[in-house]
């Protein structure tokens, strides 16, 4: 057993309050490992003078040029060497997880035993923001036997660096009412194709895909995602009648007001009385009752999803399923979140030849972001520099309607040009059809 080497007060003092900390588990794990008590010290050093003492640089495995984040130490004593030699080295490996972050039990402990026998430090993070199993821990030395034993289980690296990140889908359509596609077969489609740009980082910055198979968005692909497909539907909601008086009989009209009625934001929602319906097939006279229903304007529903969440099962998507694309989302730390914008409003997500549509249309993003990014620059700020108009035609998409966030205010614009760009228009058309 490893013993404690120093004293961390400022490490201590996150352990207290009501919330787990990060702290506990690495101490449990510094009770057995050399490289995490160390790895304390360097913590408690970072905490006390308010400084980050890490360094990259250059660390890979044979035939990769991403997938490891390289972490060196800073903190060196007078004659050069490192203050705290077991944590000196403290590498990350990004590993590609399944579709929906599916895994058994017994997986779990192959991986764990993986990582404990290739030297790692046995601090697993499920996941990074991309999706990814982060072994967080590894000398240089240990770095390409922890990759060879984690290939061996049907594992491959993931992103890292201005690189096509590792993707990542919700649970889906394996347990997940609200699924309106086959998010794991996108994500593998979309990744498979264009793994090379994964682990032979050639992009100005990074690039991800997410998934969601509904607008609950559960993987924050349109916040955090370049380039998020988010399941949704074109018909009505559907109504289970009977389930939607059960819950009112069990909450009472009341709540359904205050829970659901006006919380709707486009106020779609609203209460008739039931002596206006006729029973029918799927409606029985007892479903009905005697009191009030939900009426849903669809026409005005823009799919929050709140109603749905409220009430499980009575209310359902709709039957005439696809995805919405939007591109340029990213997690902006000083100004907050940055969300995709809508280039596809809806599209059909279901053979493969849809499947090789999505496919073809992220190849076409990464391809224009690749030619006209800036270094350092994400998809959403190369497109607010160059004008979504621009965008819009370098990867060969049509403007739509429902890209505009409200109609113009001015009634006055140019039309000096109106000619050149109907007949631009009636060319583009013409190509699609031929």
């Amino acid at each position: 057993m490893s013993k404690r080497k120093f004293d961390t007060p400022n490490l201590d003092e996150l352990e207290h309050g009501p919330w787990p900390s990060f702290v506990t588990g690495l101490k449990r794990l510094a009770k057995e490992s050399p490289m995490m008590n160390d790895l304390l010290g360097q913590l408690e050093t970072s905490y006390q003078h308010m400084k980050g003492y890490w360094k990259g640089g250059t660390v890979g495995v044979f035939g990769y040029g991403g997938g490891v984040i390289p972490r060196f130490t800073e903190l060196k004593d007078e004659n050069g060497k490192p203050v705290f030699p077991e944590a000196a080295e403290f590498h990350t490996l990004r590993i590609q997880p399944p579709p929906g972050m599916h895994y058994t039990s017994d997986l779990l402990r192959k991986m764990c035993d993986a990582w404990q026998e290739t030297g790692g430090s046995g601090l697993i993070a499920f996941h990074g923001q991309s999706g990814d199993i982060m072994l967080q821990g590894a000398r240089t030395e240990d770095v390409q036997r922890a990759f060879d034993k984690f290939n061996e289980m049907g594992f491959d690296l993931g992103g890292a660096g201005p690189s096509l990140r590792t993707s990542m889908s919700c649970v889906g359509a394996a347990r997940c009412e609200h699924s309106c596609f086959d998010e794991a077969k996108a994500l593998r489609t979309v990744i498979n194709n264009n793994i090379d740009d994964m682990h032979r980082p050639s992009l100005p910055y990074k690039f991800k895909f997410k998934f969601s198979g509904c607008p609950n968005d559960c993987v924050n692909a349109i916040m955090r995602s370049d380039l998020a497909t988010i399941g949704t539907w074109r018909d009505n909601i559907r109504v289970d009648e009977k389930l939607v008086q059960d819950y009112m009989k069990a909450h009472g009209e009341e709540d359904l007001v205050n829970d659901v009625v006006t919380k709707c934001p486009t106020k779609a929602i609203t209460l008739v009385s039931t002596a206006k319906f006729q029973p029918s097939e799927h409606v029985s006279a007892a479903d009905l009752g005697n009191g009030k229903t939900m009426c849903i304007d669809n026409k005005n529903c823009v799919r929050c999803m709140h109603c749905l969440n409220v009430i499980p099962g009575g209310l359902r998507t709709g039957v005439d399923k696809g995805v919405t694309i939007l591109v340029g989302g990213k997690g902006v730390l000083k100004i907050g979140a940055t969300m995709g914008t809508v280039v596809i409003p809806f599209m059909k997500l279901e053979t493969d030849e849809d499947f090789e549509k999505l496919n073809e249309l992220g190849r076409n993003v990464i391809d224009f972001f690749a030619e006209n990014a800036l270094e350092h620059e994400r998809t959403g700020e190369m497109i607010d520099r160059i004008g979504l108009t621009n965008f819009l035609e370098g990867v060969d998409l049509p403007v739509d309607p429902n890209m505009i966030n409200q109609p113009r205010m001015n009634p006055f614009f140019r039309s000096d040009d109106w000619d050149e760009q109907v007949e631009k228009w009636l060319e583009y058309k013409a190509s699609k059809t031929a």
